[in-house]
This record gives structure tokens, sequence and C-alpha cells, in this order.
């Protein structure tokens, strides 16, 4: 792991006890058995998807992460779990919407059985759900109006610019401004990517932190923005890569371990995983390390 230590993407759980409505506790179904989660009747929540038919998925509606294009379900995880269920017998995705900070309080709550929007592995979040291990790993960048008029590459320039930078509401990216020492009054939280996209484009921030992914998606509809290089940035330290993975309510230990089972065979096969995924602007140099593990994640390392 010494390569890749405190590896993260996006949004960290809100630390306030209340995220989304909905209380956030660790341990909240620690009642629940290993296997059980989800099914009153004692019956394994892996048979339980099989007999139904479907496995109920919640998404942030992000491109290219998890999104909805007219009536279908799209994006980097709703595609890589679509095939890695049906592989498990279970053919069909049933998709919710939530907003980003509910995800994982609506995991809790039993509304959906597993989040699918390319959500970071954090410790934070791992104290309230269950991780698969990496689907991906992700560099940061930024989102500027066309032409970089400030010459930004990194945060580093950005603080020596002074410039005002935006971050999406809850997201590790806020984490990664301050740690580079931009002071708090430059950095503006916004609600969603196109909030961002729009902010640049009106000037009332200098540039938009995101993932590369992310950004180089949001770019291809906002023609007068570009996106610069990605680049790792660094906590005390130590450099971000960026993993994510689904998330599963904690007492699915089970159904977690046979998601892994299935995306092993995925992420092992470089050819496979480029063709499910290019269209949505993932390559090679996404696939996580076979040494990249969620028990280490999870353990800040």
């Amino acid at each position: 792991m010494a390569d890749f230590p405190h590896l993260s993407r996006r949004g960290f759980l809100n630390r306030t006890a209340a995220v989304g409505g909905l209380l956030v506790v660790p341990g909240l179904l620690s009642a629940c058995s290993k296997t059980d989660a989800g099914a009153a009747d004692g019956e394994g929540a892996l048979d339980k998807l099989r007999k139904q038919g479907f496995v109920r998925v919640a998404y942030a509606n992000e491109a290219p992460y998890g999104y909805m294009e007219g009536k279908e379900l799209k994006g980097e995880a709703p595609t890589l779990h679509r095939e890695i269920f049906k592989a498990l017998g279970v053919d069909e995705l049933k998709p919710t919407l939530s907003e980003w900070d509910g995800l994982i309080p609506g995991l809790q709550a039993g509304k959906y059985d597993v989040v699918s929007a390319g959500m970071a592995i954090t410790p934070e979040r791992c104290a309230n759900a269950l991780f698969s291990e990496p689907e991906f790993i992700s560099p940061t960048a930024l989102m500027v109006r066309k032409g970089n008029p400030k010459k930004l590459t990194d945060l580093a320039s950005a603080k020596a610019a002074g410039v005002t930078i935006g971050v999406m509401s809850g997201a590790v990216e806020g984490s990664y401004a301050e740690g580079a020492g931009i002071a708090e009054s430059k950095i503006k939280t916004l609600q969603k990517p196109q909030d961002g996209a729009d902010a640049v484009k009106g000037g009332r921030i200098d540039a938009f932190l995101l993932t590369g992914i992310s950004l180089r998606w949001l770019a291809r509809t906002n023609p007068d923005t570009e996106v610069t290089e990605a680049f790792v940035p660094e906590l005390d330290g130590v450099k971000q890569y960026s993993p994510g993975g689904a998330v599963f309510r904690q007492g699915n230990e089970d159904l977690r371990d046979s998601f892994n089972r299935e995306l092993k065979k995925i992420v092992s096969d470089r050819s496979r995983y480029v063709s499910l995924l290019q269209e949505f602007g993932f390559g090679a140099t996404e696939l996580p390390p076979a040494t990249l593990k969620t028990a280490e994640l999870c353990k800040g390392r």
C-alpha cells in the first residue's frame, strides 16, 4: 500500500449529526446479522435479490459516474454494476435518484440496496457503510474559462494567484483546497457540477475543482470552458489518488463479497474494463491496481 496512501474521491461523509435529513450513526444497522440485512425472514440478501429479479440502486445524477439519459440509467457505476449483478443472477437495476449527501443515509434507511454513484472510499464513510473493492482511480483537475486566463495548473498555482475555487457541497475537494492553503473565503460551495460550470462561465469563481473525468464530461456541454491537465492533490504531504466503489448496507457483507468476486474478474481484464467503460471516459489509466485494497483505505492508509 505504500504507493497508494489515503486514496479518496469526491465527497467525504458530512460529520455533523444530520446529513440529508437523516441521522447518520455508525453501526446503525448493527442489529442485523451478517447475512440477513434487508431480509426480515433471514433470507440472504443476494438470494432475495435473485428471487425478486432486481436490485435497487441509488445514483446522484452525476455524469459520467451515474446518471439518467431518457429512461435509461447510464454511467460508469451502473454499467459496471449491471454487468456484475447479471453475473450474480440479478438482471435488472431499479434506480433511485438521491442528492449526494443523502446517498449513505438513504442506504442505511433501506431505501435501496446499493449506491451506484462512483463514491469515494474514505474512513468516514466506511464507518457508516460497506464498500466494494475499488472500481477506478481518478486524479483531479480544474475547470476554467476558455483560454485559462489565470494560467492555473493545480492548487498551488491557484493559491499563488489568489483565485476563488468552487467545490461541490460535502465533497472531498474542499479538503484538498484547504490542505493546499487556500483561504476559506476563497472556497465557494456549489450543489451540482453544472452549478460549478455556470459559476466559472459567469465569473463568480475562477476555477471549479473536481475529478478530471467529471470535468472533461462536463466540458462537453459547456464549450466556453476548458479543463486543465489532471493532477494528484496532496493532504499533509500525502498524494490523493481518488478511488471509488459500490456501497452496501452494513450487515450485507455476503452481498458485498459476492459483488467483489465478479468485480475482480473485470478489473483483472484490461480490455474488458476499457470496452465496458470507455464510453464514459474511463480507460486503462483508471484501472485500480491490484495492490489497492478497501480495507486499507478504510483505515486511512
